[in-house]
């Protein structure tokens, strides 16, 4: 696989070069600051980037929202030796695939690399496999077409049950858990940015799940929670967090979540959750 370093400490790029390697990895790049990242994302197309928090110049916060918008399929491992509170959470809700505390071990090094490049491979062989096996929106001219299943009165879709939408602003969250409920037989029918196209999407397809980010832009998710309850209370509704303290949790399902996928996410979680949800 392919890594771009970024890090503003000359020894610990050396160590984290000679380790990628010796594990069968290429650096593609080695950067002590943030500027460049966006073209060498461009032009090298890495698999993943070890980018630390606290650079010269942007933060890695900062760099990391940018390399979600510009290449959501590149996995983002955030470094941080900050006691900063909750930047954990803080960088899983925008996008990191996983996180490393400093100091850390080899061991540490290698087995994050391996459970976020198992969680992309999931995914994307699920997406893969999902959009194969799509059905056409329109059938070919002249063939028949089977009836729906809806009631002739109805001016609505009915509820489908092992069907999802979701809602992240980023990107990378979305490809990811889009195949990782494939992967669980969960068909994803609209994946959206905020909570405002959430709640359109939901009165759209009326799906069985509905999966809210919970910092969005326009609308945050637990606000949609609200109004979705509302609008569909059939659709069981999930809260994505990087955070899931006891008071989160209490004011969401107060609100009538039905439960939380933590982020970074991973494939035996998400596929227990659904499995809980959908027996």
């Amino acid at each position: 696989m392919r890594v771009l370093v970024v890090d503003d400490n000359e020894g610990l790029r050396k160590v984290l070069a000679a380790l990628l390697i010796s594990a069968g990895h290429e650096t593609v790049a080695s950067l002590a600051d943030g500027n460049g990242v966006e073209e060498i994302v461009q032009r090298e197309r890495p698999d993943f980037v070890f980018l630390d928090y606290q650079l010269p110049g942007r933060d890695g916060l900062e760099i990391l929202a940018s390399i979600q918008a510009l290449a959501p399929e590149v996995d983002v491992l955030f470094m941080t030796a900050s006691s900063e509170e909750q930047i954990e959470q803080r960088a899983a809700d925008a996008g990191a695939a996983g996180f490393i505390r400093k100091p850390f071990s080899q061991a540490q090094i290698i087995d994050e690399l391996r459970e976020v490049a198992e969680t992309r491979r999931v995914a994307t062989q699920a997406g893969i496999a999902a959009d194969a096996e799509a059905v056409p929106d329109a059938p070919p001219a002249g063939s028949e077409v089977e009836p729906t299943d809806l009631p002739a009165s109805s001016d609505k879709p009915t509820r489908v049950k092992r069907t999802a939408v979701i809602a992240d602003d980023s990107g990378s969250v979305r490809m990811v858990l889009k195949g990782l409920l494939e992967e669980s037989g969960i068909r994803v029918v609209q994946a959206v940015g905020n909570g405002a196209e959430a709640l359109n999407a939901l009165r759209a397809h009326r799906p069985g799940l509905l999966c809210l980010d919970v910092n969005m832009p326009v609308m945050s998710g637990l606000e949609a929670l609200e109004a979705a309850r509302q609008i569909c209370p059939e659709t069981a509704v999930v809260m994505v967090t990087g955070c899931a303290d006891r008071a989160f949790v209490t004011q969401a399902a107060s609100l009538g979540a039905r439960g939380y996928i933590l982020k970074p996410l991973r494939p035996a979680y998400v596929e227990n959750f659904v499995r809980k949800l959908f027996p």
